[in-house]
C-alpha cells in the first residue's frame, strides 16, 4: 500500500507540473491542462466547511440581522493560525431573492475579512441536505443533542416548480457574475450532494421526483454559472459509494458532476485506505482533486490518518466543521435517531475548535500547521508520526 500510494502521488504531481495558458473562451469547461495550471498557482487548498459558531445554518450566517463580521474575523483568524488557505462556505438562493444588493455587500465584506487572513473561500451555490423547506427570518434553535439540526436545503422543494427556475437562474448568474473576476474567491461548488435524499427526519417533505428534478437542473446550473465567465473553476462533489473511475458506472447526476467540473471534487468520510482508493479512481480524469468534505472521527476519517496522505497525493482537503457551535456537528449522524441529550459522544464527530478557539485536540492543530508549511506533495515526518518525547520510562 505504501509504495502504491507513493507512485500515485508522484504521478499526480507530475501531471500537475504542466503550465499551459488558460483558454480564451471562459464560457467553456476548462481543459485538464488549464485546470492543472490553475491548481499549481494556488496554495495547497486546506480548510474547513465554515459557518460561524453563532449560526445554525447558512441563512442565519448571511441574513442582515444575524450577519456577524466580528465573529467571522475572530474565527478566520484562528483558521489563519492553523495554516488554512480556504473555507467552504454555503450561500442560499432565498437571500438573493430577498435582497440581492445587500447579500452581495455581505459577501464582499466576508471576502474582505477572509482575504485579510489569507483565506480564499469555495462558495457553494445549492445544497440538497437536511431541511427541504427553508424560510427566511429567525431560525429555530438547535434541537438538543442532534447533529446539524437546523441546516436547510437550497433550493429545496422549490426545485419541483419549474416556474422558480428563472429566479434560480438569476441567483446563479447574479452571484457568480458579481465575483467572477475576484481573486479573493477560490472556486464555485455549484451544488452540494445534489442527489442526496435529504437526511434527518425530513422524508415526508422531500419531493418524490427529487432525483429526476436534480438530474435535469444540475446541467443548467453549471451552464448558468459558466455563462458568467468566472475566472475561478466550477465543481460539484461526488459523494456516493459507487465506482467513480468510469462514467459508465455513474448515475446521471454523477456523470454531470464529472463531465462539467473544471476540477474534480469529492467527499469521503472513510478510513485512509478508502480515501486512497477514491483518489486512485479519480486521477484518471486528469484533473486536480479537492476533497471538500472529510473528517468523521468515529467513522475512521481523521486528521492524523487522512490529511498527511492527501498532502503526499497533492489533494486539496476541506474537513467538515470548524468551531463547535449552533450546528452541533460534534454530534454524530446517528444523533437524529438517538439524540445525545444525557451525555456527550465519546468523540467529537466533526469540528476542530472549541468556541474560545482552543483545539479539541492539540495534535490535530499541530498536523494542520506542519502540513500547511510543507511543499506540495510532501508530508513532513512530524505530521506522519508522533514527535519523540524521549525514551519511555522503564517498567
Amino acid at each position: 500500500m505504501k509504495f502504491a500510494l507513493l507512485a500515485t502521488a508522484l504521478g499526480l504531481a507530475a501531471a500537475l507540473a504542466a503550465t499551459p495558458t488558460l483558454a480564451k473562451d471562459a464560457t467553456t469547461r476548462w481543459s485538464p491542462t488549464e485546470a492543472k495550471t490553475w491548481y499549481g498557482q494556488q496554495r495547497w487548498p486546506l480548510g474547513s466547511n465554515y459557518v460561524p459558531a453563532d449560526a445554525i445554518n447558512q441563512l442565519e450566517m448571511w441574513q442582515a440581522d444575524s450577519f456577524d463580521p466580528a465573529a467571522i474575523d475572530r474565527e478566520l483568524g484562528w483558521a489563519q493560525q492553523l495554516g488554512m488557505s480556504t473555507m467552504r462556505v454555503f450561500l442560499h438562493d432565498q437571500l438573493w431573492q430577498q435582497d440581492a444588493a445587500g447579500f452581495r455587500q455581505r459577501i464582499d465584506r466576508f471576502l474582505d475579512i477572509a482575504s485579510k487572513h489569507g483565506i480564499k473561500p469555495i462558495f457553494v451555490l445549492f445544497d440538497s441536505c437536511w431541511d427541504p423547506e427553508p424560510h427566511l427570518g429567525p431560525q429555530h434553535p438547535p434541537i438538543p443533542g442532534v447533529h446539524n439540526s437546523g441546516w436547510v436545503q437550497s433550493p429545496g422543494v422549490a426545485m419541483s416548480d419549474p416556474s422558480q427556475y428563472p429566479r434560480l437562474e438569476q441567483y446563479v448568474k447574479g452571484v457568480v457574475g458579481a465575483f467572477a473576476n475576484d481573486k479573493r474567491v477560490l472556486a464555485w461548488d455549484v451544488w452540494n450532494e445534489p442527489d442526496n435524499p435529504g437526511g434527518g427526519n425530513y422524508d415526508a417533505k422531500e419531493p418524490k421526483d427529487k432525483f429526476q428534478r436534480v438530474a435535469q437542473l444540475l446541467p443548467q446550473v453549471f451552464a448558468w454559472a459558466r455563462s458568467a465567465s468566472p475566472t475561478q473553476p466550477l465543481t460539484s462533489g461526488l459523494w456516493h459509494d459507487d465506482d467513480w473511475s468510469n462514467t459508465a458506472h455513474l448515475n446521471a447526476v454523477e456523470r454531470t458532476q464529472v463531465e462539467q467540473s473544471d476540477v474534480i471534487s469529492f467527499h469521503n468520510y472513510g478510513w485512509p485506505e478508502e480515501f486512497a482508493g477514491r483518489v486512485r479512481q479519480l486521477i484518471g480524469y486528469g484533473r486536480p482533486l479537492i476533497c471538500t468534505e472529510y473528517m468523521a472521527r468515529g467513522a475512521g476519517s481523521t486528521i492524523d490518518g487522512v490529511l498527511p496522505l492527501a498532502k503526499q497525493l497533492d489533494v486539496g482537503m476541506v474537513n467538515w466543521g470548524f468551531v463547535d457551535g449552533r450546528t452541533q456537528t460534534r454530534m454524530p449522524w446517528d444523533s437524529w435517531q438517538r439524540p445525545y441529550t444525557l451525555q456527550e459522544p465519546t468523540l467529537w464527530f466533526h469540528d476542530l475548535l472549541h468556541q474560545d478557539g482552543t483545539p479539541y485536540r492539540q495534535r490535530e492543530a499541530d498536523i494542520l500547521r506542519s502540513l500547511s508549511r510543507a511543499p506540495r506533495g510532501v508530508a513532513p515526518a512530524d505530521a506522519l508520526s508522533y514527535p519523540s518525547q524521549g525514551p519511555l520510562p522503564a517498567h
